[in-house]
């Protein structure tokens, strides 16, 4: 206990250490400013060439949802997932150690060709994600969680990190085992962190994107806007899962597009009485009314 402790001290004062770091030392291989600059980047294409050009810069909770991407990507770490996350790394060690297995790694991917373990990490990680994604939407308990990304109604780059902070605590649940058994985790990868962010961002953004014949392979602005639209398929709990690629719901059969309607309503049923503050959307799964 006393070495769990210690952990969860020294994971605080840590992730204190690197934020500050992040913010005030400006580097080639800094997340806080390069998610920062990839956000201008899209902004300005949003302006630039807006799909919806009646939309304004400074659409319907723009400042809401740049809070949620700051304090999803860096503030929520800070308050405690990355200590407490520290601790359960190591007690899952402790556990695996206790029944007797030393090395959980099953395929050893480092002696690969670079190229070839980034595109490995970004399909796997994306398969993965694009599960995860859809059980948000067929278990009813997730779904009130994964309501708060869907209460956008109007789309723009900054809606790709709003959403509630037990996603991220799920996402990385389930991701953990399968990439550990291959030897690394995400953190090992800036720039497929990167590219993600920048791919999460164009899918939100308020740009006509499809890509060509690349759309069979990568998500796309046009292709999610139907993934937010406020009318699915009837009988289904939602349609193009994809995060980065679309290739899964092709594959799967959950890809849709029936039109390139950019005004097509978005939300989910009376999402106009969904709560509206952070505070209120972060606790509306708990909430005695709910």
């Amino acid at each position: 206990m006393q070495e769990y402790i210690r952990i969860l001290g020294e994971g605080y004062q840590g992730y204190w250490n690197y934020l500050l770091s992040e913010i005030l030392y400006p580097s080639w291989h800094n997340y806080f400013w390069w998610l920062l600059g990839i956000s201008l980047f899209v902004w300005a294409l949003e302006l630039l060439f807006p799909w919806r050009k009646d939309q304004a810069a400074f659409r319907k909770d723009f400042w809401l949802d740049a809070f949620y991407m700051f304090f999803n990507f860096f503030l929520f770490s800070l308050i405690g997932y990355n200590a407490i996350s520290n601790v359960a790394v190591e007690a899952f060690s402790d556990f695996l150690r206790w029944i007797g297995v030393e090395n959980l790694v099953a395929l050893e991917v480092s002696s690969w060709p670079i190229w070839i373990q980034f595109v490995f990490m970004f399909v796997l990680a994306d398969f993965i994600q694009w599960n995860v994604h859809r059980w948000l939407h067929f278990n009813p308990w997730l779904w009130e969680f994964h309501k708060v990304h869907h209460s956008v109604e109007e789309m723009g780059f900054a809606a790709h990190l709003r959403f509630h902070w037990m996603e991220t605590v799920i996402y990385k649940a389930v991701q953990y085992i399968p990439l550990a058994m291959i030897g690394f985790g995400l953190s090992d990868f800036f720039v497929l962190h990167m590219v993600t962010i920048l791919i999460g961002h164009l899918n939100h953004a308020n740009l006509k994107l499809t890509y060509g014949p690349l759309k069979y392979l990568f998500n796309n602005p046009v292709m999610h806007l139907w993934h937010h639209a406020k009318q699915v398929p009837e009988g289904s709990k939602g349609v193009n899962f994809g995060i980065s690629l679309s290739l899964w719901d092709y594959l799967f059969g959950t890809a849709y597009l029936p039109n390139q309607n950019e005004h097509e309503p978005l939300g989910f049923d009376q999402v106009e009485i969904f709560p509206k503050t952070l505070w209120q959307q972060i606790t509306y799964p708990w909430s005695k009314k709910n």
